[in-house]
C-alpha cells in the first residue's frame, strides 16, 4: 500500500440518535442522551481512534443536528469535508428503545431527510488519488432510488480507480423484506472486495448457506467476512477460512458492534495484519460497543466533545494499541 492511499471513505447516512440514559423503554424514560449514529460514520469514527485517516461523504440538513454530528465527527479526527449541508432537508433523528428483555427496538425518522437525497455527485469529493477503501453499506441503496444509483456508480468509480471496496449487508427488516432485499443486496456485495456480513441476517435474506456458497454468492472477488454474534468471526477466502473466537463481554447495549468490528477489521487490513489478528482486532472494537450505549465508544485517551459522557465499560487506551 502506498504512502499516498491509505484513507478510508465512509459514504451513507448519519442521523441524530435519542437513548434513555438508564435502561428504560422510551415510554417510561424521561432523562435521553443525544449522539449520533449511522453505520458508515461509525466505522469512520473508530478508524479516526484508531489514528488512521478517515473521510465520511455524506448530506445532512442545515440545521443544529446537522452542525452537531459535524462538530462531533471532526472532534474524533474524521474528514467531514466532504458533507455537504443541505437547506430544506431534515437531518435523519431515530430512537433507541432498551427493552427489559436485553433487545432494543430502534424508531426511524428519516423519511425526506437530506442524505436520502443524494446523487452520484456525491463521489465528485472524494480524493480518488489519497483513498484506499470505500467503505458503503446495504442501509443506502434503500432510502433512495438516487441513494442506489450513488451506490452502484460508487463502487464501479472505486474499481476503476484502483480503490479496494468494502461492503456491510448490514440487512434492516425496517426498510425491506429479505425478498426485496436479497437481489439487490447480493449483486452489490458481489461487485465488492471485501464483505462483511452477519450470520443471521445471511441466514433471514439468503436462508441457511454453506460458508463456502454464500462466499460464492456474495464475494467472489475477494474476502468475505461472517460475524457470529457472540460466539466467532471467520474470514472466507477461495483458498480456505480463518477463524476466530469471539471475547467475553457484558452487553450493554448490542447497536453499532457490527460497525465497530468492521472498523477493525478494516484497521487491521491497513496495518498489514494477517486473518487471524485482523478479525480479533474487529472483536476488540467491537467488544467497546458492546459495553457502551453509544454505537461509538471512544476509547478512555479520547476527548469527548463538551456535553458527552461515556457509558459502559471501555478498555484502556493501553489496550487498544
Amino acid at each position: 500500500m502506498s504512502d499516498e492511499r491509505r484513507r478510508v471513505v465512509c459514504l451513507g447516512e448519519t442521523m441524530a440518535q435519542v437513548t434513555p440514559i438508564r435502561r428504560e423503554r422510551l415510554a417510561e424514560a424521561s432523562e435521553f442522551a443525544l449522539n449520533i449514529g449511522g453505520a458508515e460514520s461509525t466505522v469512520a469514527l473508530y478508524l479516526a481512534d484508531r489514528g488512521h485517516d478517515a473521510a465520511w461523504i455524506s448530506d445532512v440538513g442545515d440545521d443544529p443536528l446537522g452542525e452537531r454530528m459535524l462538530e462531533e465527527l471532526r472532534h474524533y479526527g474524521v474528514d467531514v469535508t466532504g458533507v455537504q449541508r443541505v437547506p430544506h432537508a431534515p437531518t435523519g433523528v431515530y430512537f433507541k428503545d432498551p427493552h427489559p428483555d436485553g433487545t432494543t427496538k430502534v424508531h426511524y425518522y428519516r423519511a425526506g431527510s437530506a442524505a436520502s437525497r443524494m446523487t452520484v455527485a456525491a463521489l465528485e469529493r472524494i480524493d480518488w488519488a489519497s483513498t484506499r477503501v470505500l467503505h458503503l453499506t446495504g442501509i443506502t441503496p434503500r432510502l433512495s432510488q438516487t441513494c442506489a444509483e450513488l451506490v452502484e456508480a460508487g463502487i464501479e468509480r472505486a474499481q476503476s480507480s484502483g480503490v479496494l471496496v468494502s461492503f456491510d449487508v448490514n440487512y434492516r427488516p425496517g426498510l425491506w423484506s429479505p425478498r426485496e432485499a436479497a437481489p439487490v443486496l447480493e449483486q452489490l456485495a458481489a461487485a465488492s472486495d471485501i464483505v462483511f456480513v452477519g450470520l443471521d441476517e445471511a441466514e433471514t435474506v439468503w436462508g441457511p448457506r454453506p460458508l463456502g456458497e454464500l462466499h460464492q454468492r456474495l464475494a467472489p472477488r475477494g474476502v468475505l467476512v461472517v460475524k457470529d454474534g457472540g460466539v466467532e468471526a471467520i474470514e472466507v477466502t477461495a483458498t480456505g477460512s480463518t477463524v476466530v473466537a469471539a471475547r467475553a463481554v457484558d452487553v450493554v447495549e448490542p447497536v453499532g458492534a457490527g460497525d465497530a468490528f468492521a472498523a477493525g477489521y478494516l484497521a487491521g487490513l491497513l496495518e498489514g495484519a494477517d486473518a487471524a489478528a485482523r478479525l480479533d482486532l474487529g472483536h476488540e472494537l467491537a467488544a467497546r460497543a458492546l459495553g457502551s450505549t453509544r454505537d461509538f465508544a471512544p476509547s478512555t485517551t479520547a476527548r469527548l466533545p463538551k456535553g458527552a459522557e461515556r457509558t459502559g465499560a471501555e478498555p484502556s487506551g493501553a489496550e487498544l494499541r
